[in-house]
């Protein structure tokens, strides 16, 4: 005997109604990110001048970016030795971001992936795997460019990652990505435009910013949308998952290989960066938009805010 319908309730219509809403809303949206990608998508093996010699004198990277500076190590390191850390930061940051975008590119994978194929939120989804593709061997290309060496992340965070991008929910996943794009965009927006800076490092970080823009966008907007329509269950799981993915990631974002690597004391280094006053700073204006993002739609609660507040990342 088949059992009565339940009367939707008013609660229930307004769900629904707003869910439609979203629908509408990312393809819409998605439709804006696909057009804006067909307008300023870059090929870095064609755009940059990869043949051009360093200048010398001229950074990798920011020097108030560089994770010793103003710290007494940095005071007493001659001027060629601070240039050649921040080339070696600037490949340990490039090989975190491949790291990085290769998780998130089977995180947009697993997303779409009983999602029709002819949405223009796949099709956008299927166009950022492309600028990550680009990405990550434009990232590798300019490691190998300046005779640095690879950095591969920690074997417990590569585990930790590969674990991640296993069990992670939807929501959790676009929270993962956000934290994984903005920090590093911020400081890239500082990049390119800096004349102190390599005019290669310059193109690689405006390429970068650009394209990642509308990821960023793509990824707030699932974001909100998802922890508003997830089961209760997920929006907790992300939150905790998001903390700790910012604790890992935060440490992850120096490899102490690069003080070995440039004569200097390794245990040292790490001690004076993390009692640098200037150094917290710069990490928390770092993730200061995407946490303001993220108390906003309710992923800060909890335990995940303190484990984001453990972190450093969160003031």
């Amino acid at each position: 005997m088949t059992s009565a319908p339940t009367a939707m309730t008013e609660a229930d219509i307004d769900v629904l109604r707003d869910a439609l809403g979203l629908l509408k809303d990312r393809e819409q949206i998605a439709e804006r990110l696909l057009a804006s990608s067909a307008k300023h998508s870059f090929d870095p093996d064609s755009e940059l001048d990869w043949d051009a010699p360093f200048e010398e004198g001229k950074w990798f990277w920011p020097p108030e970016l560089v994770s010793l500076y103003d710290t007494p190590m940095w005071r007493r390191m001659s001027e060629e030795q601070r240039i050649l850390l921040s080339q070696h930061e600037a490949a340990a940051l490039a090989s975190l971001g491949i790291w990085f975008e290769i998780i998130l590119m089977q995180l947009l994978v697993r997303h779409i992936y009983d999602k029709p194929a002819t949405s223009a939120h796949v099709r956008y989804a299927l166009t950022e795997i492309e600028d990550e593709c680009r990405h990550s061997k434009m990232f590798a290309r300019l490691i190998s460019r300046g005779d640095t060496p690879w950095y591969p992340v920690a074997r417990v965070h590569q585990n930790l990652g590969r674990l991640f991008k296993t069990i992670s929910t939807t929501p959790g996943s676009f929270t993962a990505t956000l934290l994984g794009e903005e920090v590093l965009d911020w400081m890239q927006r500082l990049t390119f435009p800096d004349e102190r800076v390599q005019p290669l490092v310059r193109g690689v970080t405006r390429i970068h910013v650009v394209e990642e823009a509308r990821h960023v966008r793509y990824a707030r907007e699932e974001l909100r949308r998802q922890m508003v329509t997830a089961p209760k269950w997920s929006q907790e799981f992300t939150r905790v998952t998001s903390g700790e993915f910012a604790r890992v990631f935060a440490i992850a974002f120096i490899n102490p290989e690069v003080y070995t690597n440039v004569g200097l004391d390794k245990r040292a280094a790490l001690a004076q960066v993390k009692a640098s006053p200037h150094r917290r700073e710069v990490m928390q204006n770092g993730a200061k938009r995407l946490t303001d993002f993220l108390d906003d739609i309710r992923v800060l609660r909890g335990v995940g805010r303190r484990l984001w507040r453990s972190s450093g990342l969160l003031a």
